[in-house]
């Protein structure tokens, strides 16, 4: 695990701009229905998970859905459980992501990138057990709102987006030139030849 220096405390804040951005791009050229839209935020999620971590993951995953949380939260059907639980989510998805990578140590293999799309997809599947939770259990409790409608549209959409994250995050990884530009923020990691 990464230790929080300035250099990966400047590398969270990049990635969570960018996630955010990518965010925003997303939700106004992706609308799918009232309160669904297209999300690739995570990307940056797993970038920073990939590189530096669980904790590095986990914290990204926590600024990446602030803005997902406004939009989906106060502005959106979930009031503040969104603002809240989205985070949440997100971060869940980074701590995942960082371990199992770390786990699979992707960045010591020399072809990492054919771990890195079931990696991914392993790593979403505890959000994906947290969203149903949350459609489920914790927006009827909290906000008094069935949700559960919604898990027809969000889960589909978001495994969706998950499976061309993998594919994306698998060219990053076997990226010579990206490896070495990320590594530069993580001495720990060595880069690839």
């Amino acid at each position: 695990m990464s230790e929080m220096n300035p250099r990966t405390i400047s590398f969270v804040a990049i990635m969570g701009a960018l996630g955010n951005l990518l965010f925003i791009i997303s939700y106004y050229l992706g609308p799918i229905s009232h309160g669904v839209a297209l999300d690739f935020s995570l990307l940056t999620t797993f970038i920073a998970a990939f590189y530096g971590g669980p904790l590095i993951g986990l914290v990204t995953g926590l600024f990446v859905g602030i803005l997902p949380g406004i939009f989906f939260g106060p502005l959106g059907s979930g009031a503040w459980l969104g603002l809240i639980g989205l985070p949440l989510g997100k971060a869940l998805t980074g701590l995942t992501a960082g371990l199992i990578a770390k786990g699979f140590k992707i960045n010591e293999k020399q072809h990492s990138s054919l771990l890195t799309v079931p990696t991914v997809l392993l790593g979403y599947v505890p959000e994906c057990l947290y969203t149903v939770a949350y459609f489920v259990y914790l927006m009827p409790y909290f906000l008094g709102i069935a949700g559960a409608g919604f898990l027809v549209f969000v889960l589909p959409k978001a495994w969706g987006e998950i499976i061309v994250m993998s594919f994306l995050m698998a060219a990053l990884v076997g990226n010579v030139g990206f490896n070495n530009f990320v590594n530069k923020f993580f001495k720990s990691y060595s880069s690839k030849e």
